[in-house]
């Protein structure tokens, strides 16, 4: 069994990364750049006209769009709605009642992936309000296993690149940051936090590759290692949410200040597609526990 990256898998995450650190999270043009680099289409067969790769591809390119805080489906489209041939749309999912994203995709898919009308759909109030959430006003069918899968791992993949970002951003913020003549990030208690929040990170990571490997194989484990996943990145991205606003403390409450997006969307995603509690009842299951 081998799920490191492959130096062409890098590569590619290299290079969406890069595009993103140059573009507006919530701008279309920056969909659009995605798109034409076959990010939406990396699960395409070639013949389709696709890229023809596979989950280990996209996982860490998925990443990357968590770091960013992408403002727009790319998980229900590149991930769940790709190999279902709607990769030239922007997609968005129903999980359970509620649709992420429906008022800027392009279409909205039921579980059984039958399509919705948007006149079904009522606005809600949501934590994240870059992440516009819409409520379906009757029953749906329930999503299928495998879109549940696909779906918790992109999720888990951004949650990864979330917590990332919030860490990065706070290790900045404390060697700026001054007390008593000298940069907080050089107080023994906040170090503490940082390397706790880097641990949480590093045992998450692997899960996330690990259950992409899974999927990309069909191995008949994939569903517990989805959801090994996804409980874990859900929990580390929230831990280290927690360290991020402790250690930068007022400012950190502030919507001037760029920490709330990342804090905002891992408290909406760490719930979406199963929260760790649920998901590790399903890994229980699966072991015979």
């Amino acid at each position: 069994m081998r799920f490191a990256l492959t130096t062409d898998q890098l590569a590619f995450r290299d290079a969406v990364r890069d595009l993103l650190a140059k573009e507006r999270y919530d701008d279309r043009a920056t969909w659009d750049a995605l798109v034409d680099m076959g990010v939406a289409s990396v699960l395409v067969p070639e013949s389709e006209g696709g890229l023809g790769l596979d989950e280990m591809t996209l996982v860490p390119i998925l990443e990357q769009t968590g770091y960013a805080a992408l403002a727009f489906p790319i998980v229900e489209t590149a991930m769940v709605a790709a190999p279902l041939g709607l990769a030239d749309r922007m997609v968005a999912l129903v999980d359970g009642q509620l649709a992420a994203w429906a008022d800027r995709a392009d279409v909205v898919l039921a579980g059984d992936g039958s399509e919705v009308r948007q006149d079904l759909l009522a606005p809600v109030e949501a934590v994240d309000r870059s992440r516009p959430v819409r409520r379906i006003g009757r029953p749906l069918p329930a999503p299928h296993g495998d879109t549940i899968d696909r779906a918790a791992l992109g999720t888990a993949a951004q949650l990864i690149g979330l917590g990332q970002a919030m860490l990065d951003l706070t290790v900045g913020y404390v060697k700026e940051r001054q007390q008593f003549g000298v940069p907080i990030g050089s107080f023994q208690a906040v170090k503490h936090h940082l390397a706790n929040a880097l641990k949480e990170l590093s045992f998450a990571r692997p899960a996330v590759y690990r259950a992409a490997y899974s999927v990309a194989t069909a191995s008949t484990d994939a569903s517990r290692d989805v959801s090994m996943a996804k409980a874990m990145a859900s929990d580390a991205a929230s831990f280290v949410g927690r360290v991020a606003l402790q250690c930068h403390g007022a400012i950190g409450y502030t919507v001037e200040y760029d920490l709330h997006l990342w804090l905002k969307r891992t408290w909406a995603l760490s719930r979406a597609w199963g929260d760790s509690s649920w998901h590790r009842d399903r890994v229980g299951r699966a072991i015979g526990v």
